[in-house]
């Protein structure tokens, strides 16, 4: 477009031909240079003074699916599921875990992937252009995301510090002979029974080495110590991998997580492969999927199975809505879901059985029960597994080729998350951060500041903060209230029927109608019950099951967790007040859509004789509304 005549007629037949055609403001050339003339970027002659960088899609649509794997794919699959199977009911517990998936996880899934593709919008304006009044949702979920680079990456560098170790000629972690052991230490490498007494009465070299070696651990979280300056050169590593995995937004993403994403899986395929066939082995998968149908009557077991679904899945944070804007408007995102959340449930499974295999063989050597040696999260990847290594014939292979899995497991989840955050911050200001090296820059001062930020996570009071942002900033009850209202402003608001149409345009397959039944009623429904179920059933954090946290601390957890609840509901009340108009025409207009949303081919067609009559294009405009009612 030559020249730009803002309230005329050209004006108007200009948006009107665009917003028949499908296109939108945001990514059309000729807007970008309208909102920067605005902005005072343009000379005289209308000229860009700076060049602006193109949003950019997926190179592939591999690169999408791969991506996707390598963030709902992550140590929750290998270090939490296995270990709440086998504590809530085993084979029974995939009953309420199949029930939240259908109802939750998949639907959820879809409907968040979907409103990507279809604005080419991150994780916050997808909501400002979908539905406004709900756009705290996106900023909550980029809170909650900001708290998970925060926490998550430390894991890695514990990681890295384990593996640096594995090439040892001896592991740490198999002997009492180290100047880190106390006398109360037990050797379990040896093929020998241990009774009950030396096992109540000591520790074993794994646990000393994890609690005494790595973290050096404090008295409490009142104790913060000083600086562990071993693992400070691991967080340092994996931050700037992190960073030169996403540098350059999809076109490095989409090159890296040909790697990432796949070499965890050999990892995982060749640990099960040692675990099937170690003595042993089959009593420890007994163990694991035995099912136990009583179980399902405590509530406990369904709260549980729900925040897996949200964690593995990774719905409510507005992930899956940036890495779907990345696609082109006809992919396939139905089927994508679909695959991907069966690849999700399917790893999970097939990791229990690597896991609980090799427990299963610990116990066997030990001659004690496989639920002493059972454990979940840093306590199954760092003392469990690593001493089952210990015990193995060429232990070193073994470690090497766990904490590499470990590694790759968590590092593409972790630079997915923040190349979501930092494309959710640069769709906020286009104008600004698409300009050369403006995203460089900007990545590099986001990692320096959680950088600094961690500081706190390693030092010898580190494992007591680190556990209390992952317990209230992390944790479902957060999620779950998210989720709530993400289906209602969807399903009711912008509307479950035009949702339908949207993906059927972009995918020339109409969703089952479950899907619309799930956005309307069962996901706000099951997500709602089970939010109020999590605070009913509220448990205060603790650390080795023993110690206590001050009040201070459970306060600070407290807030951490409001601070992306209330943001939902904060968000829309601030809208509404900062609007103008009287407060009916206020909420009305939070309630609609972006009127420069593409139609579908179907509502095109409609208004086309409207259009050929030469009927304005406020009329046209406001029967676009009508589509939600319909």
């Amino acid at each position: 477009m030559e020249r730009h005549t803002y309230g005329g007629e050209e004006e108007s037949v200009m948006n009107r031909n665009s917003w028949m055609e499908g296109k939108t403001k945001v990514d059309d050339a000729s807007d970008n240079l309208e909102r920067l003339g605005m902005m005072g970027f343009l000379g005289k002659e209308g000229t860009a003074k700076v060049k602006m960088e193109e949003r950019g899609h997926w190179g592939s649509k591999t690169e999408f699916l791969l991506a996707v794997a390598g963030n709902v794919v992550g140590l929750g699959n290998v270090w939490r599921f296995p270990y709440l199977c086998y504590k809530n009911g085993g084979g029974a517990f995939l009953v309420p875990y199949l029930v939240f998936a259908v109802t939750c996880g998949v639907p959820l899934f879809l409907l968040e992937m979907s409103m990507g593709q279809y604005t080419q919008e991150g994780g916050i304006t997808c909501w400002k252009r979908l539905c406004p009044i709900a756009e705290g949702v996106g900023y909550a979920g980029q809170l909650i995301l900001l708290y998970s680079c925060f926490t998550y990456i430390i894991i890695l560098a514990w990681a890295l510090f384990y593996l640096s170790f594995s090439f040892s000629s001896q592991l740490p972690w198999a002997s009492c002979t180290n100047p880190w052991n106390t006398d109360d230490c037990l050797d379990l490498s040896g093929n020998r029974t241990i009774n009950g007494t030396d096992r109540m009465n000591s520790t074993s070299a794994a646990t000393e080495f994890w609690e005494r070696r790595v973290l050096a651990i404090s008295g409490g979280i009142e104790e913060v110590g000083s600086i562990r300056w071993e693992l400070l050169p691991c967080l340092i590593v994996m931050w700037v991998i992190c960073y030169f995995c996403i540098w350059k937004g999809v076109k490095s993403t989409g090159k890296v997580v040909y790697f990432t994403a796949t070499f965890p899986y050999l990892m995982l395929l060749i640990l099960l492969i040692r675990g099937l066939t170690l003595p042993g082995a089959m009593e420890g998968v007994k163990f694991y999927l035995y099912p136990e149908p009583g179980r399902l009557s405590d509530p406990q077991v369904w709260m549980e199975a729900v925040s897996q679904i949200f964690f593995s899945y990774s719905v409510a944070v507005g992930t899956l809505a940036t890495l779907g804007s990345y696609n082109t408007y006809n992919n396939n995102c139905y089927k994508d879901s679909l695959w991907m959340c069966l690849l999700n449930s399917g790893t999970s499974v097939v990791a229990g059985f690597a896991v609980f295999s090799v427990l299963g063989f610990m116990a066997h050597e030990q001659g004690a029960p496989i639920e002493e040696v059972a454990e979940s999260g840093p306590g199954l990847a760092f003392i469990a597994y690593p001493q089952a290594v210990a015990m193995m014939p060429l232990p070193q292979f073994w470690a090497v080729c766990f904490f590499v899995m470990i590694i790759l497991l968590g590092v593409d989840t972790q630079f997915v998350v923040m190349e979501v955050v930092m494309t959710s911050v640069t769709d906020l200001f286009p104008a600004v951060l698409r300009r050369p090296g403006r995203r460089e820059l900007l990545l590099l001062l986001f990692c320096l500041i959680c950088f600094i930020g961690q500081l706190i996570l390693v030092t010898e009071g580190g494992m007591y903060v680190f556990q209390l942002f992952d317990y209230y900033a992390c944790n479902g009850t957060c999620l779950l209230f998210i989720s709530v209202f993400q289906s209602l402003a969807m399903g009711w608001i912008f509307g479950a029927e035009r949702m339908c149409a949207v993906i059927e345009d972009m995918t020339g397959m109409r969703p089952n109608p479950l899907f619309k039944l799930c956005w309307l009623y069962l996901t706000p429904v099951v997500s709602l019950v089970s939010f109020i179920c999590s605070l009913v059933e509220y448990q205060p954090l603790t650390f080795n099951r023993w110690y206590v946290y001050p009040k201070w601390a459970y306060v600070l957890g407290w807030l951490l967790a409001l601070s992306s609840i209330l943001l939902v509901p904060g968000w829309a009340l601030f809208q509404i007040c900062t609007g103008t108009g009287s407060l009916r025409e206020r909420f009305l207009k939070l309630c609609q859509p972006d009127l420069a949303l593409s139609l579908t081919r179907k509502r095109k067609a409609e208004l086309q004789p409207q259009l050929a009559s030469g009927a304005p294009m406020e009329v046209l405009i406001t029967s676009q509304q009508d589509l939600a009612d319909r």
